[in-house]
């Protein structure tokens, strides 16, 4: 069964997106059978020219990335989320909606605070190596998430762990 994981950010346009893809691409390589999704409570309907040039440059497919809204993920026919990740703070102290995991079982949530890339200062070589870094930490954080038995755990324990994770 595919362990579903949404990652948020208000513009849904590089931190999550990043995530998303990172998440994806890793999860193919160790053959994971955990799918990222990512989505915005104000998206902004275009990704971020930075985040999807970084991605490209580490080989990692961009193709289906698109700006979208948090609704998508809280209907009946959205995936069951095993559990739900803010990637910047804005997104995190926001009121969320209501989304779905197995029944029974709400997904485990976690805020794992990255600065935006996109405001960097220093130009644009600072900015693209902003982007690149948060590329690299996202995606450690991601190995993390994909060395546990996503498919065997309980919510109690996935929350402990995504908590674990956002401390390192």
């Amino acid at each position: 069964m595919t362990v579903h994981v949404l990652i948020l950010c208000t513009h849904n346009s590089a931190r999550s997106v990043l995530a998303e893809c990172m998440l994806n691409h890793l999860a193919g390589r160790l053959g994971r059978d955990v799918r990222a999704h990512s989505a915005g409570s104000a998206p902004s309907g275009r990704i971020n020219p930075q985040a999807l040039a970084v991605l490209q440059a580490a080989g990692i497919a961009t193709q289906n990335c698109r700006s979208k809204s948090w609704d998508e993920f809280t209907g009946a026919d959205a995936p069951p989320l095993a559990a739900v990740i803010t990637v910047c703070d804005s997104a995190a102290a926001e009121s969320c909606p209501v989304f779905y995991g197995a029944p029974g079982q709400p997904p485990a949530k976690a805020h794992w605070s990255y600065a935006d890339p996109s405001v960097a200062a220093g130009g644009e070589d600072a900015r693209r190596l902003a982007f690149e870094l948060t590329r690299q930490a996202l995606g450690y954080r991601m190995l993390q998430l994909l060395a546990l038995p996503l498919e065997s755990l309980e919510r109690s324990a996935l929350q402990a762990h995504l908590d674990h994770i956002a401390r390192s």
